[in-house]
């Protein structure tokens, strides 16, 4: 790849890293479009983190092309570093220090005055719903606090480019969508956020388009609908009567339909991928003939119900298909590729990793509003 195609804000092709005999992360393209969340979606150790590094300019890819707003990640690595921020795995904010201290400090940091620093720490915090929180030290914060101090910290500089590296990972539901609303106000101001998660429901609420990673490679891409379509035209969800008969049940779904069968915790639950031959009629023809089927067995259904398949059903199906074919998918390079979980950490941002925390990198100059409705 020797051009940059323009409206994209991250274009790569053929990005490997290996660390020993494990290929971290083995031949992903990549085609990100600016002003956008672009969610990257895999299970611990896929290589999501280590693409980031790369891509952040923390690692060095040992083959591939990469590019950030047209920019080498290589050869153009400072050019890249102006123009992105990262906020990692986990805070990398002094804890020692009160939030006020902590946002001050960084703003000097990327080379702002005083007053400005100070009154550019108090509009995030105002924003990021922390003011009250100010002037206390971050190691008394929540968790759910401590990560929106460590996005504040990430786009004192507005960056072009944010990368964030599994944002909500042990948070509560309220503190994961106080992140999300901020994510949301963050893009609406015009920059682009890669978006690295495990959580299937982040990913559909936030991106418009998902790259299903494992074992270092892109076994799927496309929107969330195009995604959940891949693996079937809808899904049926069904409950029994009578918790005995479920067994009964999925091998009659199953020869019925000819998919998969997923059973719930619930003991009377189970939900079947329905092919549907890519067509809603197709796929409610099939819902039919398979109650049809229970129905004739004498196994009772007290509720159904048909959908497009979630998120769920879509990553369980492509990462089986994944470990099934040898970390490969159909139509792509078979290459075997080792899970791999990056371990190396570097707060500073010198060749080390997003494990450690923000790194702001941005030195556009501009210091961008984040809406206020983002407050939490």
């Amino acid at each position: 790849m020797t051009t940059h195609s323009p409206g994209l804000a991250i274009e790569t092709q053929g990005l490997v890293k290996v660390f020993g005999t494990n290929r971290a992360v083995d031949g992903i393209d990549l085609r990100v479009p600016a002003g956008t969340v672009y969610g990257v979606l895999g299970p611990n150790g896929a290589g999501k983190t280590t693409a980031v590094k790369m891509l952040a300019t923390l690692l060095r890819p040992d083959d591939g092309e990469a590019y950030v707003f047209g920019k080498s990640v290589i050869r153009e690595a400072d050019a890249v570093r102006s123009r992105v921020s990262l906020t990692g795995q986990y805070a990398s904010v002094d804890e020692d220090l009160t939030g006020t201290e902590n946002l001050v400090l960084l703003g000097r940091l990327l080379g702002h005055h005083k007053g400005y620093s100070r009154s550019r720490a108090a509009e995030l915090l105002e924003v990021f719903g922390l003011t009250a929180a100010a002037d206390r030290q971050v190691k008394t914060y929540s968790g759910g606090m401590r990560r929106r101090i460590d996005i504040a910290a990430s786009i004192l500089n507005t960056p072009d480019l944010l990368f964030l590296d599994e944002p909500t990972t042990g948070l509560d539901p309220r503190s994961r969508n106080q992140v999300w609303d901020i994510v949301r106000a963050v893009v609406a101001q015009g920059t682009t956020v890669l978006l690295t998660t495990q959580y299937l429901e982040e990913a559909d609420r936030l991106a418009s388009r998902i790259a299903v990673i494992d074992h270092g490679k892109v076994i799927a891409e496309g929107t969330p609908g195009q995604l959940k379509s891949s693996v079937g035209a809808g899904s049926i969800h069904v409950r029994l009567r009578d918790a005995d008969q479920r067994e009964e049940a999925e091998r009659l779904l199953i020869g019925a339909l000819g998919s998969s069968v997923q059973l719930g915790s619930d003991p009377v639950a189970l939900t079947a991928a329905i092919p549907g031959h890519g067509t809603d009629l197709g796929a409610a023809e099939d819902a039919a003939r398979a109650l049809a089927e229970l129905a004739r067995a004498g196994i009772i259904v007290d509720d159904f119900s048909l959908g497009q398949p979630s998120l769920d059903e879509v990553f369980l199906a492509l990462t089986e298909s994944s470990v099934q074919t040898g970390g490969t998918h159909p139509g792509r390079a078979d290459h075997t590729a080792d899970r791999t979980s990056d371990r190396t950490s570097d707060r500073t941002g010198n060749g080390g990793g997003s494990n450690g925390g923000s790194v702001n990198g941005s030195s556009n100059g501009k210091s961008g509003d984040i809406v206020k409705e983002s407050a939490a």
